[in-house]
């Protein structure tokens, strides 16, 4: 009886600690996030109401931290995540994302699409272009809608595009060691079956597909020519450094006839923006911004021609704002497999009662001037046009939008950008 007794006293505490925390959530989230939940059209008040129910069967810690996340996934909020305290041990109740299948995919038009395949995936003659017909016995669309679902349980997303992105990518991964099986369309053939095995291959999404040759490497970013002659520079992050990076990337490119910036799968980072964007105006001249004042050139070697910026639903945060940047203030052309992932925001920490978890949440969009006036935060950065990956291009070791970005430069819409380079005193290489 006093064994009994014991167990039901030590498990009345983490039920206490939850409605607490679960009240004050549901109080605080609703008063310091109200601009996002009216933008986002979420009934916080509901979502509050099925974690404050589900207390009622919470006896353990860990029980007390998955009622907490649940109730931050419906925030729809991509940075938004509850903060264990030092020494309270929980463990992740998601999905085992750890292990990848040496693969990502895309969807283009009706089809799942391989996007990427390399290390396991590879070595069971799975290739880019393929098409996905079944997964785990399902429909490849369905199976990644309820994979974006079962996801989404536990995680946060600002966007239904930014969900699925992250299902493509790292969701297609799973306990090491573990069977993905499916079956593979290459071509007009028939879908073949195929079982690959989990396991060192990352989920992490590296941006563009297929990189033009020869690139070099300066940090994380890379940078070099396309056959056809145009510069390319791929930024994987937006850190402090990356003036200096531009500068180093500008010099070795010189004066090329035209520039594609690839932000595909920019995590962010913290940066000078108007430092960056300088480095896009030629010497001596300004760059007309969308509030009423100009940005002088900055660098050695400031580049002033044409420029197309690529962008995907994996271009997050600081890379929103650093990408949708040159298009808001008219300096560039921007396509996209799809907006960016409208996580980009200012944040806040919310205590709670019990002290064993905290809040990290956004309360205001960044750039609320973007989009004439939406900003980022549960939109992206919508770009000029919305590109898919085609198989045959995938199959041909062609990246779609590399090619497309190519096309454009070399018939540049003027119309829709509103900086001429001639204008500003820069001449095209003869």
């Amino acid at each position: 009886m006093i064994v009994l007794m014991l167990a039901g006293l030590a498990s009345a505490g983490p039920k206490k600690d939850c409605k607490k925390d679960v009240q004050v959530a549901t109080k605080e989230v609703k008063r310091q996030c109200k601009l996002l939940l009216r933008l986002k059209k979420i009934k916080w008040a509901k979502v509050g109401a099925a974690a404050n129910k589900q207390t009622a069967k919470v006896k353990t810690v860990q029980e007390h931290y998955e009622v907490l996340s649940r109730m931050i996934a419906g925030l729809c909020d991509g940075h938004a995540y509850v903060k264990p305290a030092p020494g309270v041990a929980v463990k992740w109740p998601g999905p085992d994302l750890k292990s990848g299948p040496g693969l990502y995919f895309c969807r283009s038009g009706k089809k799942i699409l391989v996007k990427n395949a390399w290390g396991p995936a590879q070595e069971r003659g799975v290739k880019a272009g393929d098409e996905i017909v079944r997964i785990e016995g399902q429909a490849a669309a369905k199976w990644l809608d309820e994979r974006v679902a079962s996801i989404r349980e536990f995680s946060s997303f600002s966007t239904d595009h930014q969900a699925l992105f992250f299902a493509c990518h790292w969701g297609l991964c799973g306990a090491a060691g573990s069977d993905f099986e499916l079956a593979v369309r290459t071509g007009r053939k028939q879908p073949r079956a195929v079982k690959v095995q989990r396991g060192k291959a990352s989920g992490v999404p590296s941006g563009p597909v297929f990189p033009p040759k020869g690139v070099q490497r300066v940090g994380r970013q890379l940078y070099g020519k396309t056959q056809e002659g145009w510069g390319y520079i791929h930024l994987r992050d937006t850190k402090k450094e990356l003036p200096a990076q531009l500068d180093t990337m500008l010099a070795a490119l010189g004066n090329v006839p035209g520039l594609i910036l690839d932000f595909r799968a920019n995590g962010g980072g913290s940066f000078d923006h108007d430092g960056v964007l300088a480095r896009f105006v030629p010497a001596g001249k300004k760059l007309k911004r969308a509030k009423a004042y100009a940005i002088p050139s900055q660098g050695k070697h400031p580049y002033g021609g044409p420029i197309v910026v690529i962008v995907d639903a994996g271009t997050r945060s600081a890379g929103e704002t650093g990408s949708g940047m040159f298009k808001e203030d008219g300096r560039a052309y921007m396509i996209g497999e799809s907006p960016t992932a409208g996580m980009s925001s200012s944040k806040v920490t919310i205590e709670l009662p019990s002290k064993k978890f905290s809040l990290y949440v956004s309360v205001r969009s960044n750039k609320s001037r973007f989009q004439g006036g939406r900003g980022i935060e549960g939109i992206g950065i919508e770009p000029h046009e919305v590109i898919e990956y085609k198989a045959e291009d995938l199959a041909a070791g062609k990246d779609t939008l590399i090619a497309r970005a190519e096309e454009i430069l070399a018939k540049f819409p003027k119309g829709k950008v509103p900086y001429r380079p001639e204008r500003h005193g820069w001449k095209a290489p003869r």
